[in-house]
């Protein structure tokens, strides 16, 4: 069973940086599509960025130009790097691993918490 542990949420002014770790417990990017999703506060399940087994990736309109998804398979992590973050980026940020075939199967992480905020 693959697990994700996500890092590196926290409080942050308006305007500021934060980058999101998602560790994976074995090396699976070359199987996996990875993905960040974010869920606001009495809100929906909603995709932020994804990361292709090619390197391809794609963002939601709220992300472009702000944020950036990227993976080292050396060390099992992807990352999300955000800044001129705002407080309409507060939400559960999670890590998402979804199979390139369907026995691979969809695993999540637990979540991050990230507030921004004055």
């Amino acid at each position: 069973q693959v697990q994700l542990v996500e890092s590196g949420g926290g409080l942050v002014q308006p305007g500021g940086s934060l980058r999101l770790s998602c560790e994976a417990s074995e090396s699976i990017f070359s199987m996996y599509i990875m993905s960040w999703y974010r869920q606001p506060p009495g809100k929906q399940r909603e995709l932020v960025a994804s990361i292709s087994t090619a390197d391809n990736t794609d963002y939601a309109d709220s992300a472009k130009g702000r944020f950036t998804i990227s993976r080292d398979d050396a060390e099992n992590t992807v990352y999300l790097q955000m800044n001129d973050l705002t407080p309409e980026d507060t939400a559960v940020y999670y890590c998402n691993a979804q199979g390139m075939i369907p026995t691979l199967g969809v695993h999540w992480g637990q979540g991050t918490q990230v507030t921004v905020s004055t």
